[in-house]
């Protein structure tokens, strides 16, 4: 941020400055005071041969970006959840995060550093999108879905500049919510975790209808009908609809109560009216990531938990057997039984209310004590209103796009996030998770606004289980990995596995071992990951600076 004649100077104080590119140190403002009592500071870090300020926390959790991965394009990364920053202007390149780094005007005097900026921007360090609009242009964009992808999509649109109507159609009766805080922490209130409130998008020119969902789609004459008999006409679409929680079958599952999924804010309102004071006896059916959530999250509250897999240990088809072992240790400590290698035969009544589940049978003759069930079972891609439409979908009822997200056979179509296979380090794949939803929404927006190139990104997730779990990469499909190589201390919840296939590390994962996975992440997005013998040797990845190569200019 240039300085201006309203800012002010102030001195920087830190015990040693950045020298070389990829140095990062927090800096402490000398006579400001921050907006929690304790002297405010910034973060200095060198990238291409300069020095630049930035606010020094990340805007989605709050991660402090000292412990971040500096890139030699100029891109600051996250150490918790993979957000990246353009450490120019402070600009979020990158999901989770959704608001910019104030950037600051920095330069050197007889040794010493000095910083220029008005005080609030200083203490605060942060700033949102500035994407108001008044929509000059006849053109109409229609987003379909209300999660991560429509917010990637409105924000990538308004910020590279689209001055065209943006209409949202929502089947959720609220505005965008932070969905991952659902199975961690079972947060009822939308106004707690609701991303942007009704005056931003209204500022930004978005007409927000929630409560509306499409029901088909007419390709050839760019129309959509939804369930409540309206029709829209758009010149180009969105589709971000994420996924369906799945069921189960048996006759006891369709015709029971107090069995529940997880999906939505009403879900969750649901499972808390039925936990009450605690106290109660739960089955999670399921050792997913959102099973594994929930189920730590109930236990927690002083429920007594069962976690029912079909796996020999959780999670055991993504992170494999010695990973999931880990988990199911971690869970275990929280009070979480489990019961795995199992097949669920039915659900069956409760003895004093016959429309109520009250215990779950196994095949194996077990039967399981329950007060209520949650389904933690996977999800389908929320794809119904494109059963008539004429396109192909995938066998996993998912739509395939090209690396713009514009979905094949169709025109002015894009589709993102769960519902989306796309390309993916020459291989087609499917990724549920809140970030690729995010990063294909903004990419899609950016893409119509002014035909940017796609910026490659690495899948990241993460997931609170004993300890905080981050994940960067793909082990499923053609590049399931055929190794596990874990390194560190996992009875000590300190430690790092690198899934392999051949040579070729396909994804990391980690506990306690930040910032590994998100400094893989971006030498993935390279093709600078060591190899599975590089690892066995003893080298590290957080050793290798990642270099430039790949930028793309916007």
């Amino acid at each position: 941020m240039p300085a201006t004649v309203q800012q002010k100077e102030f001195k920087l104080k830190a015990a040693n400055f950045p020298q070389k590119n990829g140095d990062k140190v927090e800096a402490e403002i000398e006579g400001l005071i921050g907006s929690k009592g304790e002297p405010a500071k910034v973060l200095l870090l060198k990238a291409n041969g300069e020095m630049r300020a930035l606010g020094p926390r990340c805007t989605h959790y709050g991660a402090p970006l000292v412990k971040g991965v500096v890139s030699d394009d100029g891109r600051i990364t996250c150490p918790w959840h993979g957000a990246c920053f353009d450490t120019t202007d402070g600009h979020v390149e990158n999901a989770p995060a959704l608001d910019h780094l104030n950037a600051f005007h920095i330069e050197q005097r007889d040794g010493d550093w000095y910083i220029k900026g008005d005080e609030d921007s200083l203490k605060d360090a942060k700033r949102a999108p500035n994407i108001t609009c008044s929509p000059r242009s006849n053109e109409r964009i229609i987003v379909v879905g209300g999660g991560s992808g429509c917010l990637g999509a409105v924000e990538g649109l308004r910020e590279k500049g689209y001055t065209g109507q943006i209409t949202v159609l929502s089947k959720e009766p609220y505005l965008p919510i932070d969905r991952t805080k659902l199975s961690k922490a079972l947060i009822p209130d939308k106004e707690k975790i609701m991303w942007r409130d009704a005056d931003f998008f209204k500022d930004a020119g978005v007409d927000v209808k929630t409560g509306t969902e499409v029901e088909s789609v007419d390709f050839a004459g760019h129309k959509l009908k939804t369930k409540d008999g309206q029709e829209y006409t758009y010149d180009k679409v969105i589709f971000a609809t994420g996924g369906t929680p799945k069921k189960l079958p048996m006759d006891g599952f369709k015709k029971l109560n107090n069995i529940f999924v997880l999906r939505d804010l009403n879900n969750v309102q649901q499972i808390l009216k039925a936990a009450g004071d605690n106290g109660k006896k739960i089955a999670v059916i399921g050792s997913s990531f959102i099973g594994m959530e929930v189920g730590k999250c109930l236990a927690g509250k002083n429920n007594n938990v069962t976690i029912i897999g079909m796996e020999s240990t959780p999670l055991e088809r993504v992170m494999g057997k010695e990973v999931g072992a880990i988990f199911q240790r971690q869970l275990e400590k929280a009070g979480v039984k489990f019961y795995m290698d199992a097949e669920v035969e039915d659900a069956k009544p409760s003895s004093s209310d016959s429309s109520a589940v009250g215990s779950v049978a196994l095949k194996d003759g077990t039967n399981i004590e329950c007060d209520f069930v949650i389904l933690g079972v996977g999800v389908a891609p929320a794809t119904e209103y494109f059963k008539s439409s004429g396109i192909k979908l995938e066998e996993d009822g998912s739509v395939k796009v090209d690396d713009h997200w514009r979905i094949e056979g169709v025109q002015d179509a894009y589709a993102v996030g769960d519902i989306a296979t796309y390309p993916n380090g020459g291989n087609m794949v499917r990724i549920e998770h809140w970030n690729v939803a995010q990063n294909a929404g903004r990419q899609a927006g950016r893409h119509i606004a002014n035909k940017r190139k796609p910026i490659p990104f690495t899948p990241i997730f993460w997931s609170a289980l004993g300890a905080q779990l981050r994940y960067c990469g793909n082990s499923s499909g053609k590049d399931k990995h055929d190794d596990v190589t874990i390194l560190g201390e996992p009875g000590k919840d300190k430690w790092v596995a690198y899934y392999t296939q051949g040579e070729r590390v396909v994804a990391v994962a980690s506990q306690g071992f930040d910032p590994v996975v998100v400094q893989c992440a971006e030498l993935m997005r390279r093709s600078k990951m060591l190899t599975k013998s590089e690892i066995k040797s003893g080298k590290t990845p957080l050793d290798v600076y990642p270099p430039a190569e790949i930028r793309v200019e916007a």
